[in-house]
This record gives structure tokens, sequence and C-alpha cells, in this order.
């Protein structure tokens, strides 16, 4: 009998089983009890009483005396622990054969879960980028929005247009006064030009007519001079002679 232990740690902590065989002992021990039928401790073995019953009849049989009766009584008891030995492996080769059917039916529910995990992955991966698109293609739609909310706020096409007929007449009245002003300017400057070029020459001129009448005035006022030194002289002449 598998003896076993458990020591109960504190409140809360798990419970730790002690065997006083190893598993791989335990293995062993189960797969013979379950061969030979001594799961329980309570009566005599099954295999141990078919082999007592198979002695039994083999010893009967050997006896020289007439002893047919004994022999058949003893050969229905054998067969019948026979039977009754038998039945518990054909249950128990029913339940491994089910539990083998189970484990394929559990292999091939197991491979096509993992096939659903795979495509689930697959999927989520593709829904990833779907909505990754969907989020790109949404933040196109919002920004298409918002310039057409800015387009509609503009006035119409015919209004602006008008306003730019306006501003090119403007821009051409501008350029021409303009170029009328460039010209009176031009026409100032040569005017200007011409004006101080006018104003050298008579200040030429002038500057010439004032050395022209300097120069006579110098010229006057020696002749004038001369003219008294001569009748200065005239004078002290005459007045020698008298």
């Amino acid at each position: 009998m598998l003896v076993k232990g458990r020591q109960i740690a504190g409140r809360g902590e798990e419970m730790a089983a002690h065997y006083a065989f190893g598993p791989l002992e335990d293995g062993v021990i189960i797969k013979h009890r379950l061969l030979t039928r001594t799961t329980t401790t309570r009566g005599e073995p099954p295999l141990k009483k078919l082999q007592k019953k198979f002695a039994a009849f083999a010893l009967e049989i050997e006896k020289d005396v007439d002893n047919f009766s004994d022999c058949e009584r003893i050969y229905k008891a054998f067969l019948q622990e026979m039977t009754t030995f038998e039945l518990p492996l054909l249950k128990s080769k029913a339940v491994v054969d089910a539990n083998l059917r189970e484990k394929e039916n559990f292999n091939e529910l197991q491979e096509e879960i993992h096939c659903q995990i795979l495509q689930a992955c697959s999927n989520m991966e593709d829904l990833k980028k779907l909505l990754e698109e969907s989020k790109i293609e949404r933040q196109h739609e919002e920004e298409c929005e918002a310039i057409r909310r800015l387009i509609a706020l503009q006035p119409p096409r015919s209004e602006t247009q008008k306003v730019i007929l306006d501003l090119e007449k403007e821009i051409l009245a501008l350029e021409a006064e303009n170029t009328a002003g460039s010209r009176m300017l031009e026409l100032r400057k040569m005017q200007f030009s011409l004006l101080l070029h006018v104003v050298d020459e008579l200040q030429n001129t002038m500057e010439d007519e004032q050395r022209s009448l300097a120069e006579e005035l110098r010229m006057a006022t020696e002749e004038l001079k001369t003219g008294t030194e001569d009748e200065n002289r005239g004078s002290e002449a005459m007045a020698i002679d008298e």
C-alpha cells in the first residue's frame, strides 16, 4: 500500500505532500497493482485466488483415483474465478481504449485549437493593420472636412474674381501713376539741372562783371589820382615861377 503523509503548513500556505516512494516507484507499483488487481487490502488478491484455483485443479487431475466429479467441480470453480478475474481486465481494457480515444480526440482538439489560435493571431494582425489604415483614412477625412469648412467660409468665386479684377485695375492705375510720376521726376531733374546750369552761368557772368567793374573802378581811380597829381605839380610850378 502506498503510504502518504501530509504536513499542514501555516494558515494561508500550501499543503505539501510527502510520499513513502518516489514518483518512478509509485508508477511501477500502481502499474503492477492494476495488472495483478491487487488494489485493495481487503481479502485475498484476485490473481492469488486464481493461482490457487489453478493449482488445486492441477493437483486434482494428477491424482490416480477416479475423481471426475471433483475435477469438474474444481474446473468450473477455476473457470468462474478466471471469468471473475477477466471481467475487471476487460473493463480496464475498455477504460484504457476509451482513454486512448479521448487522448486522440484531445490531441485533435488541441491541434484544432492551436490552428484556431494561429488563425486568430493572423486575424488580429490583419485587424491591427486595418485599424491603422482606418485611423489614417479617418485622419485624412477630418483634414478634408476642415479644408472644406475653410473653403465654405470663403466668399464665392465670382466675388473673388471681381475683387481680383478691381485690384488689377487699381494696380494698372498705380503703375500708370507711377510711370507718370517717374516721367515728371525726370523732367524736374532736367529742369533743375538746367536751372543749376543757368545759375552757374549767371554767377560766372556776375563775377566777370564784378571783376570788370572793379577793374574799371581801379583804372578810374588811378586816372583820377594821376590827374590830381598833375594838377598839384602844375600849381607848384606856377608858384615857383611867380
